[in-house]
């Protein structure tokens, strides 16, 4: 074995990332990790529990995180940390990254999904199909694009932040830019014109917050 490479979560998920992990592992094993569905196979590999894969010898170990819950990716990255096994990216060969641009690891990036300048992203970013992030944007960390994400200049989108599918959100300022706050749910297809709090749910055109009402 010329190193190992676990995508930690045999679900949708983990079974969308798994082709850009082949593509790049080239003489790697390639292995799920899902304590949940192990033993098994999926998509002709094998499917293990975590015991099993940090018991395993190899010249090299990396997990891909592909689950989609931001506070089970901290966890299991925390989880990798402890035990000295680094995160791999997951890249799409046709991903457009520009000019400085700087990503912390553990990223998946989908195909089709543009990263153009100026702009820094936190650990375990995923960005799904067709997501682009503009100018001077600063991602934080465990953040979610679900696809056709729409992130435009100077916005700054705080950690564990998660992005509907087509929503958009308008360009900010410089010095002053559109704040997407820490666990923030954006809906889809939402249009986002002004900064948003932490912990909330916006939606609709133009955004605004999602109000519980009693039943």
């Amino acid at each position: 074995m010329n190193g190992l490479i676990g995508v930690y979560g045999a679900g949708g998920c983990g079974r969308g990332i798994l082709p850009l992990v082949r593509a790049q592992a080239k003489d790697a094993q390639v292995v799920f990790i899902d304590d949940g569905m192990a033993p098994g196979t999926s998509n002709g590999h094998e499917i293990m529990g975590w015991e099993k894969f940090r018991g395993l010898e190899a010249p090299s170990k990396r997990v891909c995180l592909a689950i989609a819950a931001s506070a089970v990716r901290e966890k299991l990255a925390l989880r990798c940390d402890s035990e000295g096994i680094g995160l791999f990216e997951a890249r799409a060969a046709n991903v457009i990254q520009m000019d400085d641009v700087v990503i912390d690891d553990g990223a998946c990036l989908s195909p089709f999904v543009t990263l153009t300048s100026n702009i820094r992203i936190g650990r375990c970013f995923h960005a799904n199909l067709y997501s682009y992030v503009e100018h001077d944007c600063v991602i934080g960390d465990f953040v979610t694009f679900a696809p056709g994400v729409k992130c435009n200049g100077n916005v700054t989108v705080e950690d564990h932040a998660y992005i509907g599918a087509g929503a958009v959100l308008k360009q900010g300022e410089p010095g002053k830019p559109l704040v997407i706050g820490r666990g923030a749910v954006v809906g889809m297809g939402a249009v986002v014109t002004k900064s948003v709090p932490p912990g909330v749910t916006v939606v609709g055109n133009p955004a605004r917050i999602l109000e519980k009402r009693d039943a």
